[in-house]
């Protein structure tokens, strides 16, 4: 079975200056790579329409498989469709079945008033030599060409109309139309150990490994993710193969496992929370909120995480968190004594089982002989414990803010390993 490349080319000048982040290549390629189909390479231009045409080019003779994001809106230097047509030799001609869509849009979605401006009509305009993709939420049809055994796919740069044309049309004219391996993968994470200490500690393991297997080191903050990939035409016996595999791993790894799924950190906070019907507040001041952002961000928090008092400031401490001035004066806001007062009383006033508390100076400034830039004091609390934990962090500002959450949630998850809270 003949594997399938792919790749990405994204348009925009916005995404060259650094205006707009891509997270449509991220997305195109984990669905892509969930069907059995490889991205080889991905493609940033501007909206110039000769590097468009030589990305075109280029990539027609390395992929099975281009999917292009951008470029389709109703101004001027949307330029991807005039080009695609005329790339691919097509005429313009009006769709009628997307002009009611664009019609319908305005009219009952939108609700602006009086007719349709000339601009957003000719959106309805498409390549007559190309496949219609619709796009149930905005006025730019996605289009699918074939040339000489490539498949191009264009669609919108909007995240969520690109999604929701990706899923809802291009995955299944995928899979009904291509032939792909199999392609399977393990994840799990890691805490408390370095890439290196872990890349030394699988040197046996990785040298063992099948030709169809590929280990992988992901390493985020504080934390490594491990990805073993397999890559056949037998599903089942690959499936066997991997599972056997990813088992061997997680016994190398099993004293710094937090997970043996391709999970967030956040996720097994929630997961075990909700195990035991417990809940969880937090007390945060070098962090801003983060920690609670991070949390909240996923659907069903609601059922573990109560609330956040953000208490920046130290008379804040004082009033909302039940910090004792004499604590501030003596030690300081970021002390082991002033994170401890924050988790009791995030416990007490928000009423949950779990408190963290964070206080600790992120830089650029705030640093001292005694406290450089990069102390930070963690709290982790139940009502009948405190746990402390002092980092000394040597980052830039942000991400001496995001170490600081991922190292709290984590030090939360080994206190309730290990704390019950009945």
């Amino acid at each position: 079975m003949k594997e399938v490349i792919a790749s990405i080319i994204t348009i925009g000048d916005e995404l060259l200056i650094g205006q707009t982040i891509d997270t449509n290549s991220a997305f195109i390629a984990q669905q892509l790579n969930s069907i059995g189909i490889r991205v080889g390479r991905r493609v940033a231009v501007g909206d110039q329409e000769t590097a468009i045409r030589k990305a075109l080019n280029d990539e027609s003779t390395f992929a099975d498989l281009i999917i292009l994001t951008g470029g389709l809106g109703p101004t001027a230097d949307d330029i991807t469709k005039p080009l695609l047509c005329d790339y691919f030799g097509g005429k313009l001609r009006r769709d009628q079945e997307t002009l009611e869509h664009i019609e319908r849009l305005f009219n009952e979605v939108y609700k602006r008033p009086g007719a349709l401006l000339a601009r957003n009509q000719k959106q309805a305009d498409v390549p007559d030599n190309c496949t219609i993709l619709h796009n149930p939420r905005g006025t730019a049809p996605g289009m699918l060409f074939q040339k000489e055994n490539c498949i191009y796919i264009s669609l919108p740069g909007v995240p969520q109309e690109m999604k929701d044309i990706f899923i809802g049309s291009v995955i299944p004219y995928l899979k009904k139309n291509l032939k792909t391996p199999f392609i399977i993968h393990r994840t799990l994470l890691t805490a408390g150990i370095g890439e290196s200490m872990l890349a030394e500690k699988l040197v046996e393991f990785e040298a063992s490994l099948d030709p169809s297997l590929k280990l992988a080191y992901l390493p985020q903050y504080g934390m490594v993710k491990l990805r073993v990939t397999a890559t056949g035409t037998h599903e089942a016996a690959l499936t066997k193969q991997i599972e056997s595999t990813f088992d061997q791993l997680k016994e190398l790894v099993y004293e710094h496992l937090v997970t043996d799924k391709d999970e967030k950190l956040e996720a097994v906070i929630g997961r075990l929370l909700n195990e035991k019907q417990a809940t969880l507040s937090t007390a945060e001041s070098c962090t801003g909120g983060m920690i609670a952002s991070m949390l909240t961000a996923l659907p069903g928090s609601s059922n573990y995480f109560k609330g956040s008092i953000v208490a920046y400031a130290n008379e804040t401490k004082e009033n909302l968190l039940g910090v004792e001035p004499a604590t501030l004066t003596a030690a300081g806001a970021v002390s082991e004594q002033a994170v401890r007062e924050m988790a009791v009383g995030a416990l007490q006033q928000v009423k949950t089982t779990y408190a963290i508390a964070v206080s600790g100076i992120m830089g650029p400034d705030g640093g001292s002989v005694q406290k450089p830039v990069g102390t930070v004091w963690i709290a982790v609390a139940n009502e009948r414990t405190v746990s402390t934990h002092c980092l000394q962090l040597g980052f830039d500002r942000l991400r001496n803010t995001q170490q600081t959450a991922i190292s709290a949630l984590n030090m939360l998850r080994q206190f309730i390993l290990t704390e019950s809270p009945d």
